[in-house]
């Protein structure tokens, strides 16, 4: 007798390391955000646009972290070989919505405005090591504009960006777009003589300025220092002469932007793209103010380091200025939430000609928890009205019932589940955070009412009130069937 085959095993219920599930309020919650923003970029001339979740590696490019690893840090697929052809196409998971924008630009130029400003709200992917915090799926908020080369374009996607913060609720002082621009930067380059082999050293070091000042910086851009822990970081080799312009581009803000742009002319020196670059800033600067979009909002910001390799021109960045608490309650500012710039080289990859082109991208996710921490998001949902069941046979009266409510806006539904244990449906109006059930047995559908239960108030009340209060039971009402959808309004204002 033959052997019975090994079952197989059962899958495990769980996700992907690195992805998640949303459920209701946090899908509710998102969609309102982004369609706050969505309204900002409309009324500044922006289209929507969604391109294809999958693109070509070769779209891709040079995006990709290892581009002779066309599947490291994106999900990536080879398509079967097609008869009488050669390989496949390799495919992949868009890794963000920029490189899409791209292929649409060259593909369609023929088709799309000059320029063509467009917004794109999505999921991206990436094939990378999951953290904490650190999602393999995530959505990303762009607006970016192709085929306008004046700074304009640029001034105007700050001054969008601030609008779009204070529409989805950050109020003015909690936030400040921080504006910089890489052509300063490659100013600053050539007055300290620094050659195209030690520039990204150079900014590695920029960038530390925030943790460890002036003086570490210098030492970082010298001879080196140690570390809080001892340990000696080896130096870039700068002289002190050569440190010099780049120090005094890093304390160059001043308390006005008249002042630090000043201070910037004094960085670059005799550099002609450092002068360029200022020149950009103040037109900017002054741009913005045309359009009211003041230092409390936007201001000039020699700081902003993040990107620099990628961006052709202004770069900027919104940074949330309010405090939280971190994980060990130490007080701190929430960061950075939005960032972008000038990126001139883009759709050249496609064409072969320079398409200037400058955008922003929000980080979907960070903004949403800054709204929780400000307290704007992440209050409880309210769940729908629940018809519960009291007659199997009364099922078409449950479901018109919903359908009156469903009429006049209100969000009802009748309860399908076993109706035999009426503690059970009250249960499941409890768990779906139901604000009102309504209930009506044979006897109130003869005399032609029912019962309305507000479920807030009964909560309310089990807290609180003696047994002899909760009996009398405050928070059910009986109303006549005509008086019914007027009652529930009534309860849910």
């Amino acid at each position: 007798m033959a052997k019975d085959k090994k079952k197989q095993p059962r899958p495990k219920a769980e996700t992907p390391k690195g992805f998640r599930d949303y459920f209701g309020a946090d899908v509710t919650e998102r969609k309102t955000m982004l369609d706050r923003i969505a309204a900002i970029y409309h009324r500044h001339g922006f289209d929507p646009l969604e391109t294809s979740a999958v693109e070509t590696v070769e779209a891709l490019g040079k995006f990709l972290p290892d581009v002779d690893r066309p599947n490291a840090g994106v999900f990536a697929w080879q398509e079967e070989a097609v008869p009488g052809g050669g390989s496949g196409d390799w495919l992949a998971l868009r890794y963000d919505l920029t490189a899409p924008l791209a292929r649409v630009a060259a593909q369609f130029r023929n088709d799309l405005p000059t320029p063509y400003r467009r917004y794109a709200m999505g999921p991206v992917w990436r094939n990378e090591k999951p953290g904490p915090g650190r999602f393999r799926q995530f959505y990303q908020c762009d607006a970016d504009t192709v085929g306008a080369a004046s700074v304009a374009a640029d001034a105007e996607i700050c001054a969008m960006l601030a609008d779009a913060l204070e529409a989805v609720g950050i109020a003015r002082g909690d936030y400040i777009v921080r504006i910089n621009n890489r052509k300063v930067l490659n100013g600053v380059m050539e007055a300290a003589q620094v050659g195209a082999d030690r520039a990204e050293d150079v900014l590695r070091q920029i960038d530390k300025f925030d943790k460890v000042g002036r003086d570490g910086v210098l030492a970082l851009l010298t001879q080196g220092r140690k570390d809080d822990s001892g340990a000696f970081i080896d130096g870039v080799g700068l002289t002190p002469a050569q440190a010099a312009p780049v120090l005094a581009f890093l304390t160059s803000k001043g308390d006005s932007n008249a002042a630090t742009l000043d201070n910037l002319r004094a960085a670059v020196g005799a550099s002609a793209i450092g002068a360029e670059g200022v020149d950009e800033l103040a037109d900017i600067a002054a741009l913005l103010d045309a359009m009211g979009v003041g230092a409390d909002r936007a201001v000039i910001d020699p700081s902003v380091v993040r990107g620099l390799g990628y961006y052709t021109g202004p770069v900027f960045e919104a940074e949330l200025t309010f405090e939280i608490l971190d994980d060990k309650g130490r007080k701190r500012q929430f960061g950075s939430v939005a960032g972008g710039g000038r990126y001139d080289g883009l759709v050249e990859r496609f064409t072969g000609q320079k398409v200037p082109a400058t955008g922003v991208s929000i980080g979907v996710d960070r903004l949403l928890a800054a709204l929780r921490a400000k307290g704007i998001a992440g209050a409880e949902a309210r769940g729908p009205v629940v018809v519960t069941v009291m007659d199997r046979d009364r099922m078409s009266d449950y479901q018109a019932i919903a359908a009156d409510l469903r009429a006049a806006g209100i969000r009802a539904e009748v309860y399908l589940g076993n109706p035999k244990n009426f503690g059970n449906q009250l249960k499941y109006a409890d768990k779906r955070g139901a604000p009102v059930a309504i209930i009506q047995g044979a006897d109130e559908a003869e005399r032609g009412v029912l019962q309305v239960k507000d479920l807030i108030l009964g909560a309310k009340i089990a807290e609180h009130a003696s047994h002899e209060e909760w009996k009398s039971q405050p928070a059910q009402t009986e109303v006549a069937r005509a008086d019914l959808v007027a009652e529930v309004q009534r309860i849910l204002q």
